[in-house]
């Protein structure tokens, strides 16, 4: 992949950008600290509407970690660990894929790819919900583990989107919510760190997003703050829902950006 720094002089650390990134990143920390990190791709969604889609992701990923980190504590040690190393296992070499396809990918591959995993999550979540798709009932074995942690580790790379298909393996191992939760943070927290060193490589750090990293940062954890008390307090119906609607809307212009 080609990288001109012109493209990084686009990042305007102005009104407009905080006025998206803030909610955008109060909502990933709401995402990942509540509701088992499903969500939380949204925020990279978002912002690429706004700024090149490397750099998107690029912004993200130290916040994302941060989020990590400071969900840790309440949910030490109550995760899953057997579940959790498969993931994590099967995670290194989905990262390893997500490089390869990164090196070769232009902005609009990348636009059209995070907008096609908006959508797609939407509309596998509305097929869940309509009976169109019925989810096997019985466990799925370890082997599933590493195979779902092949796919959570490419999807987490290209798109910080690796919590669908996380899940869809946790939700069939019969953990209980906080299990649950507890289990996609540690997941989650393993995975950021080894993606950190081929994201510098990459050239999707600058200088301009290390300086909105420490300006977000509050908003990052505001929304871990926000998204320990919601595990217990908000719906996940209502959660979901309006999650829902901000991927399809999201995901359809990237799309649309993509393409055109």
């Amino acid at each position: 992949m080609t990288y001109h720094p012109i493209i990084y002089d686009m990042l305007e650390l102005d009104l407009f950008f905080f006025c998206v990134a803030g909610p955008a990143v109060i909502f990933a920390g709401v995402s990942k600290a509540g509701f088992g990190s499903g969500a939380a791709f949204a925020a990279a969604s978002v912002l690429a509407l706004v700024v090149p889609p490397e750099l998107a992701l690029g912004i993200m990923l130290p916040l994302l970690m941060l989020i990590d980190v400071s969900s840790l504590k309440p949910y030490w040690g109550k995760w899953h660990a057997q579940d959790a190393r498969l993931l994590i296992l099967g995670g290194l070499p989905g990262i390893l894929a997500g490089i390869l396809l990164y090196r070769v990918a232009s902005a609009d591959l990348l636009r059209l790819l995070i907008g096609v995993v908006s959508v797609a999550f939407v509309l596998w979540q509305l097929a869940l919900a309509t009976g169109v798709v019925r989810l096997a009932k019985s466990r799925m074995p370890d082997g599933a583990g590493l195979w779902f942690g092949a796919i959570t580790g490419f999807t987490t790379f290209i798109s910080h989107a690796g919590g669908p298909p996380a899940a869809f393996f946790l939700l069939s191992r019969g953990l209980n919510k906080t299990q649950f939760q507890a289990t996609t943070v540690v997941v989650f927290w393993a995975l950021n760190i080894v993606k950190f060193i081929p994201y510098a490589v990459l050239g999707m750090f600058t200088a301009q997003t290390f300086l909105a990293n420490l300006l977000l940062a509050p908003f990052a954890l505001l929304g871990t703050w926000l998204g320990v008390r919601a595990h217990v307090l908000v719906p996940e119906r209502l959660f979901f829902g309006a999650t829902y609607v901000l991927l399809l809307l999201t995901g359809g212009k990237l799309i649309w950006d993509g393409l055109t």
